[in-house]
Parts: C-alpha cells; structure tokens; sequence
C-alpha cells in the first residue's frame, strides 16, 4: 500500500514511524515549512519532517496545501491513501480525493466529541474522564467524516497534556496499523457520527492559557494542566509574567473568609495560590519569562515574595 503522509508535531511521529516499521511503502511526507523557534528564533524543521528526512523520506512543505502545482505533485506520487495526523490545514475537497482510497485521519478524541485543533487540551480543562483515539475518513467538513476505528482511553488523575499526548500519540499509531490492514482487506465497517452530539475543541493559544484566578480550585487546576506543555498556563506577578505546571487543589480550611482570588497564600517552600471557590492550588513547578522550568520551591527559594503579592 503506497502511503502519503501528512503530519507536522511531535503527536504524528508515533505513526509516521509505526507505518515505516510495518514495512508501508511511504511515498511522500507532507509538513508544514520550518518555522522560527527558539530564542534565536532560527528556523527548525517540524518533528516529522525530522525524522522523514533521517529515514530519507521525500518531503514536501508547501505553505498551504492550495498552492499552485502542489496538487499536481502528489498526484504524480499515486498514493493509495493518504494518512493525516495533526498536519495543521484543512484539505481542500480535491486533494482528499487524490489517493485511491481516500484519506483518512488520526485524530485524538472520541468523536464527534472534541473536533477541532485541540482535542487533547479540552478534554482535561472541561474535567472528562476519559477520551480516546478515533481514525476517521476525512470529508470537506472538519471532522465530520465516517469512524473506521475508534479506541478509548481513560484520563489519569493530575495528568497533563503533554503526557496524555505521548500516550494517545502511541495508541493512535497502533489503532492506525490496524485500521490500514482491515481497508487492504476491504473488511473495514464505517459508521456515521452522531452530529447532533459534536462537540468542539478549538485551537489555543497564549491567551487562552492566560489563568483566571476568580474560577473555582479544581476549574484552575484542570487548565494549568490542560496547558500543559505549551503554551504553558500562565499569570503575571509583580509585573512579569510566569508559566505554572502541576497543580494540585489544596481543600478550603475553615476560618476567616479566603484571601481575593489570586493572591499567594504560601511562598516558602512551595507556590499556593488562593482561588474564587473550593480552596487553592499549590504549583508544583514554574517557568519564569526567558528562563527554564523548575520546582517552584526552587524558583522561590532566594526571592522575598511580600505578603498580599497578588497574580493579575
């Protein structure tokens, strides 16, 4: 089976590599261009293309996917399916339909839940319990197409979004080798998705990570780890900005009514932040502005944090 891959982050490595070690025969890698990254901003090819051009892949890194003469190239690549895992565009109508078989997605929810950009994210900051890998074939609407395969997967306790992203990274590469064998065998059933149940992910950014600290605990803590590791849950204190990682919820004691939203109720030793209900959130580790992460017991030991000294 002649495979065109599509995939740009760190998630579609898990796959890229799965179909190269079951012998698939990978015709093309499609990725996004190099980006600027780092502090010297210097351009860095995306995971995949990394790893495509070790295994001495042919690789194409169109701007968009609609520039002139790129559908053309594909076509003389005569793939039998393509094979899209978080690539970064949505795909026009005609070059879904390039390959024989069609195209198909790795997409890490339980569809028609979380379609969107940003599955992962979600499903931990709205508190689900459990999400999954889900292979789809692709049509023009995002998200929307027929289920091939789907698996689920529960969400750990205090599990991060980058952790449960290597998790489902690897559950979707196997889902995804044993989806391609039921299609060579032309045994796959596909199913419609119940689109009146969707719901949606949508793409992050670093405003969205902004905290609100008027939340109650456990909503603070559910987005401190759904940012997790990019682009970071983030708050300002004393004018700079600060990256907060591994939240816990520390139970409201009774006493005196609770300090405002925000403000630091514990910098010796470790970070308690009060919230809007439901008790604090004591982080576990910090990034400050161009610096590394770290314990937050190691960032604070060493500065004077004043009574009362409020995130904003």
């Amino acid at each position: 089976m002649r495979i065109l891959f599509w995939g740009t982050p760190e998630f579609a490595v898990p796959s890229l590599r799965a179909l190269d070690d079951e012998g698939f025969d990978i015709v093309g890698v499609v990725t996004q261009p190099d980006r600027p990254a780092g502090r010297g901003r210097h351009p860095r090819a995306s995971p995949v293309k990394s790893v495509a051009l070790d295994q001495g892949m042919e690789v194409l890194t169109p701007e968009s996917p609609r520039e002139a003469g790129f559908i053309d190239a594909i076509r003389a690549l005569e793939p039998d399916v393509s094979v899209v895992v978080a690539y970064g565009h949505i795909l026009p109508t005609e070059i879904l339909a390039v390959p024989r078989l069609g195209s198909i997605n790795v997409h890490a929810s339980l569809l028609p839940a979380l379609r969107g950009a940003a599955p992962i994210n979600w499903a931990i900051a709205r508190g689900h319990e459990k999400t999954g890998v889900t292979i789809m074939r692709m049509v023009r609407e995002m998200d929307a197409g027929t289920i091939i395969q789907q698996v689920e997967e529960p969400i750990l306790p205090d599990e991060s979004a980058s952790e449960l992203s290597l998790r489902l990274s690897e559950l979707g590469a196997e889902v995804l080798i044993e989806t391609l064998a039921l299609l060579s065998e032309e045994v796959a059933e596909e199913r419609e998705q119940d689109h009146a149940a969707a719901t949606f992910a949508p793409k992050i950014d670093r405003d969205t990570a902004q905290v609100d600290w008027s939340r109650p605990a456990l909503e603070v803590a559910l987005h401190v780890r759904s940012m997790d590791e990019l682009p970071g849950a983030w708050s300002t204190l004393a004018g700079e900005p600060l990256k907060l990682f591994r939240p816990t919820v520390e139970a409201a004691a009774a006493g005196p009514t609770p300090a405002a939203p925000g403000t630091v109720l514990e910098a010796n030793g470790g970070l308690v932040v009060s919230t809007g209900a439901g008790g604090a959130v004591r982080l576990g580790e910090v990034q400050p502005s161009g610096g590394r992460r770290m314990r937050a017991s190691d960032w604070i030991r060493g500065r004077r944090l004043p009574p009362g000294l409020r995130f904003e």
